[in-house]
């Protein structure tokens, strides 16, 4: 594995994004490497707790610029099999049957809040940065979101996903995006509190009450009709005229030409 490194801790497994240089942005490597780390980790009868955390600066920041400028060449069938990919990955965090902490801090873009929002408990560092800025690329949130609504509700992302806006632990705290803040300080003692009491449950029944809390909260989430659905709908929007034109906006570092200088 080139993008990821896991590290064993008993009966906890830390799978660590590891291109620090690049702030941990994901690319169709690092997909199919979290792909087959979750979707093995979750059949290892050994391990009782996954933490995903970043190495170096950043938890994610979101899509890498290469893969940018790569998706930007596609065309929609070609974006359709890329985007379910992406969804593919969040389905498995979100249906793993071990019980997934993330660990943020530094930069959290993007598809980084994917990430987050498909796993199980989420902490984050006092100093953590948050941003949905898809639709300022000329793109939507769409894999994405059927996790992140999940857990702040349509009032949130209206706020959040439509503008793009940059926001702190704190407000994504009260947005439940993340379950605790913590410090420099703190962080070892909150991740080892979470892991002693989910150590203390049962395996089995720990992994029954989130198929349990699945069912319950929405039957729909994990189908397979809303993961293509919402490929579909990212696929379409990267090739369309603005997701090309936002795409080239940004890997110009120049602004799109839907941009509206108030000054």
């Amino acid at each position: 594995m080139d993008t990821i490194k896991l590290h064993h801790n008993g009966p906890v497994c830390t799978i660590w994004l590891n291109r620090p240089d690049k702030h941990n942005a994901i690319n169709p490597q690092m997909m199919q490497e979290l792909l087959e780390a979750f979707e093995n980790l979750g059949q290892v009868e050994s391990v009782r707790v996954i933490v995903l955390r970043g190495t170096g600066r950043s938890f994610c920041a979101g899509a890498d610029l290469a893969y940018m400028q790569q998706v930007s060449a596609y065309d929609q069938d070609e974006n359709m099999r890329d985007a379910l990919v992406l969804a593919s990955l969040f389905e498995t965090i979100y249906t793993c049957p071990k019980p997934v902490i993330a660990l943020l801090h530094g930069a959290v873009y993007g598809g980084a809040n994917g990430l987050a929002a498909a796993s199980d408990i989420v902490i984050a560092d006092i100093d953590t940065r948050f941003a949905f800025s898809e639709v300022k690329l000329g793109i939507t949130p769409a894999t994405i979101s059927p996790y992140v609504i999940r857990r702040c509700g349509e009032t949130a992302a209206r706020d959040l996903m439509l503008t793009g806006r940059a926001f702190g632990a704190q407000e994504a705290k009260d947005y439940n995006l993340i379950n605790q803040i913590i410090t420099t300080e703190t962080v070892d003692h909150a991740l080892d509190t979470y892991i002693g009491n989910l150590l203390h449950a049962a395996p089995g029944a720990i992994a029954q009450c989130k198929q349990l809390i699945r069912n319950i909260s929405n039957t729909t989430l994990a189908t397979s009709e809303i993961k293509n659905d919402t490929a579909k709908r990212i696929a379409r929007q990267r090739a369309s005229e603005e997701g090309q034109e936002g795409l080239r906006a940004f890997l110009e570092k120049r602004n799109p030409n839907w941009l509206i200088n108030r000054e």
